[in-house]
């Protein structure tokens, strides 16, 4: 009957902590557009080579995608908080970097499809790339700052499986359906690439939100009637042992 009831509480605690990230609007704003920008990278990790290969017969296509995600991930990833870092870092200000950098990378990435000289295509592409990845940092940096402080691991915990339900698990096989229907991989990268736009419009929308930092607010002296319940005083096994003894 105790255990039941524990895990009454936790699961009531559970639906009391989803229900205060999903009325917040930042958040989910957040949320949205990083599955929509997530929906196209999965793909392009897993159609990306194919085609690259049937588009410009690359004879290398893994080789060259994969050294291109590698590369400009990393420097992208640091570029993104670094600039952050440089506007100040702001929830509104992580909204104008995602959409910016969302928006150019999208434009980027289409054009590099466009051409029809590979050499070309790989310039346009990883300056394209380059830009979308910088938005790592500041996506994260909002997911952990627009809730409270108890509500970080789930609010990353949500989004991580928010991208992977809604974005790159189904975008493959979508891609492939739509790639079947029409037969042409250049088109059916132009119509991939242009989720980015999107992607950029929710995150600029999120500039305009009513946004308060919550990243340094304190959380002490939260504890929940399951904690308590849970909690074991670390002196009562010793008390009744020292009793035994005397």
């Amino acid at each position: 009957m105790k255990c039941t009831c524990i895990d009454l509480n936790q699961f009531s605690r559970f639906i009391k902590d989803m229900k205060a990230l999903l009325v917040d609007k930042v958040y989910v704003v957040n949320v949205l557009g990083y599955c929509a920008y997530n929906f196209v990278l999965g793909a392009y990790s897993y159609w990306g080579p194919k085609a690259g290969y049937k588009i410009y017969n690359m004879s290398d296509a893994d080789l060259i995608f994969g050294g291109i995600t590698i590369v400009c991930g990393i420097l992208g990833t640091l570029a993104g908080g670094y600039v952050l870092d440089l506007m100040k870092s702001t929830i509104p200000n992580a909204f104008k970097l995602l959409s910016v950098t969302t928006f150019f990378g999208a434009i980027f990435c289409f054009t590099a499809f466009c051409f029809q000289n590979m050499y070309a295509f790989l310039a346009f592409f990883s300056v394209g790339e380059l830009l979308v990845f910088a938005i790592q940092g500041p996506v994260n940096y909002i997911c952990l700052h627009c809730v409270n402080p108890s509500l970080r691991p789930l609010s990353m915990a949500i989004s991580t499986v928010s991208i992977h339900i809604f974005g790159d698990v189904p975008s493959s096989p979508l891609v492939g359906v739509l790639q079947d229907a029409i037969n042409n991989w250049r088109e059916t990268s132009l119509i991939l690439t242009s989720i980015l736009f999107p992607a950029a419009g929710i995150w600029f929308t999120g500039i305009f939100l009513h946004s308060v930092d919550r990243f340094n607010e304190d959380s002490e002296g939260q504890v929940t009637e399951v904690d308590r319940s849970n909690a074991t005083p670390l002196l009562e096994p010793r008390v009744a042992e020292t009793s035994l003894i005397c």
